[in-house]
């Protein structure tokens, strides 16, 4: 345990001293083991880790997804998604920013990430929203808010490395992902009616749109929900694993991106930053697997289960603890850090109190995605600021609050209720 508490702390320091998470945990982990078994055999542990992880199959769904992703996104499929859900609830008090919900949720499940979501929403919607006379405090929190859909709704990357991480079914993850990623939807938009209701200067009507007009803008974007009406239903039907839907959708991304006129130019830089974000993936992998190997050396894991065990703490509060910590770690670290650092102590905790893998998981991201917006230190209040310049950190936050309590309130209904997370994975899958 005395070995296992001075890596965290070391792994702590070192990511507060701006190391790169994948080299800090790395760097913990390989001292670990020279420390507990020498420095031949920690040479030999660490790349027989790296090794087996990085050949890995199941990892080779990251580069298939990041790929996707980036390809839609440099279709110009952001704009057309967020024309779509204008066209159809603009015109209603507070619709532009249900709008922005809505657009989000889709983008969500084409880039898996939560910054870019708000970095390429945000810098269409709020320009939007403003032009409407909508406040800064509504469109900046439902940018911030909505972003971090990203992180949950199928596919996600963060799910694919929790899956590969504690060896948890990648396809039971997306399916178990979609009812709280669209109850985190509903209760966005809830939360924008509520505002609108207390202030209605803040969410003005938009203008109609004709139905025409309406046709017009589900005719922007008819080819990428095919394409994830095939990932995913390929997925949930049993016609291929999570692997070879990365690769069908990023192979019909590709055409996407043909039709939509992508040329060379940015086909190349499509490839360049999906090599980047899969290396940097990559290396934060295998660190994190060089760091949990070492905490699996250690027998921490084991040892503050049985502590907890003996202690007669009960499963509930153990897991309430677990989810706060995660809640204060969402202030000082970004969310596949957190988890990555997390997961080696926490998981075997969790499995040995009897939880569901795939519902734990999903609760973790849930944590993660509030954590995201939590004032005052939440990474997707900053990233508004930044697309946003003129707008006080005040304001943001202020505007938050109500979005952070429908997510506190969803994460406690999922926790209360787990069946409504578990249900459509064994529905699919059992």
């Amino acid at each position: 345990m005395l070995a296992a508490g001075i890596g965290f702390l070391a792994a702590f320091a070192l990511i507060f001293l701006r190391t790169p998470v994948a080299v800090a945990l790395a760097l913990v982990g390989f001292g670990g083991y020279w420390a507990l078994l020498g420095l031949p055999q920690a040479m030999t542990m660490t790349a027989l880790t790296a090794s087996g992880h990085t050949l890995s199959y199941s990892l080779s769904v990251i580069p298939l997804f990041v790929l996707m992703g980036n390809l839609i996104c440099g279709a110009g499929i952001s704009s057309d998604l967020y024309r779509a859900a204008e066209a159809f609830v603009g015109r209603y008090r507070g619709g532009l920013a249900m709008a922005t919900i809505g657009a989000s949720g889709g983008f969500a499940a084409v880039s898996g990430s939560s910054v870019a979501t708000a970095v390429t929403i945000g810098k269409i919607a709020i320009p939007s929203m403003r032009s409407f006379g909508y406040s800064n405090e509504l469109n900046t929190a439902t940018v911030a808010s909505g972003a971090t859909l990203g992180i949950l709704v199928p596919p996600s990357v963060i799910m694919v490395i929790y899956g590969v991480q504690t060896e948890t079914n990648i396809g039971m993850l997306f399916a178990a992902g979609i009812i709280p990623g669209l109850f985190g939807i509903l209760g966005y938009a809830l939360a924008v009616a509520w505002v609108a209701s207390r202030n209605p200067a803040a969410a003005p009507s938009g203008r109609p749109s004709t139905m025409t007009q309406k046709l017009s803008a589900l005719r922007r974007t008819w080819l990428v929900a095919a394409l994830f009406i095939v990932v995913l239903g390929g997925i949930y039907g049993g016609l291929f694993t999570a692997t070879e839907a990365g690769g069908i959708g990023a192979t019909g991304a590709f055409v996407i991106a043909l039709i939509r006129g992508v040329k060379l130019p940015a086909f190349a830089e499509i490839l360049r930053d999906s090599a980047h974000t899969t290396g940097m993936l990559f290396a934060l992998v295998i660190g994190a697997s060089v760091f949990g190997e070492f905490i699996n050396l250690t027998g921490a894991d084991k040892s503050l289960l049985a502590f907890i065990t003996e202690s007669g703490f009960s499963a509930t509060g153990t897991l309430l603890t677990i989810l706060l910590i995660y809640l204060l770690l969402g202030c000082v670290l970004e969310s596949l850090a957190m988890i990555l650092l997390t997961l080696p102590i926490f998981f075997p905790i969790v499995m040995g109190l009897g939880y569901d893998p795939v519902w734990f998981g999903i609760v973790v991201v849930m944590m993660v995605e509030l954590a995201l917006i939590t004032p005052p230190l939440g990474m997707n209040l900053f990233v508004v600021r930044a697309i946003a310049p003129d707008v006080p950190l005040g304001t943001i936050m202020r505007g938050i609050v109500p979005f952070v309590t429908v997510d506190i309130m969803r994460v406690g209904l999922m926790v209360l209720f787990p069946i409504i997370v578990t249900w459509l994975p064994s529905l699919l899958f059992d």
